[in-house]
């Protein structure tokens, strides 16, 4: 079988390294998505390239490929012309990923609200943690608006 991607070995190292700790996934699941960052014409690779590329089992390649799809920095497609599955990198998991990022951003804003509510009913007084209460809300105000505005450019 002949590799179709060609790739760059120190920039899919770095790739590898970098997505492995970010997605905090394991070494295989981290070659095959750093290995699909380099499929620029969008052509896909089938399953059996993986196993051929990665000289890995069809077990460790199908488990890796499972995780990537559940946790959407993937995705699959059968062509209409063959059996064959393609995986893709997911485009979409940019803006999934800021999404999920904001939500936890504003998760976090509620749940400091709330201990807002309560030092209030428990006539707690501590200038200098509201103050710096204070600018983390707006800090966090600031990225959550950002992050949108960059989102609605993607």
């Amino acid at each position: 079988m002949e590799k179709k991607i060609y790739l760059d070995d120190k920039i899919f190292q770095d790739a590898v390294r970098f997505y492995g700790t970010v997605f905090s996934i394991p070494p295989l699941a981290s070659k095959i998505y750093a290995y699909l960052l380099f499929d620029f014409k969008k052509e896909g690779v089938t399953f059996e390239e993986f196993v051929h590329v990665f000289n890995a089992s069809k077990s460790s390649v199908s488990t890796s490929l499972v995780l990537l799809l559940n946790a959407e920095l993937i995705v699959d497609l059968n062509k209409i012309d063959e059996r064959k599955r393609f995986f893709y990198i997911n485009d979409e998991f940019k803006r999934i990923r800021f999404e999920k990022i904001v939500q936890k951003m504003q998760d976090e804003l509620k749940l400091l609200d709330d201990f807002d509510v309560f030092h209030k009913k428990q006539n707690i007084n501590h200038d200098e943690y509201d103050e710096k209460v204070v600018a983390y809300k707006e800090l966090l105000h600031k990225n959550i608006n950002n992050i949108k505005e960059s989102l609605n450019k993607l």
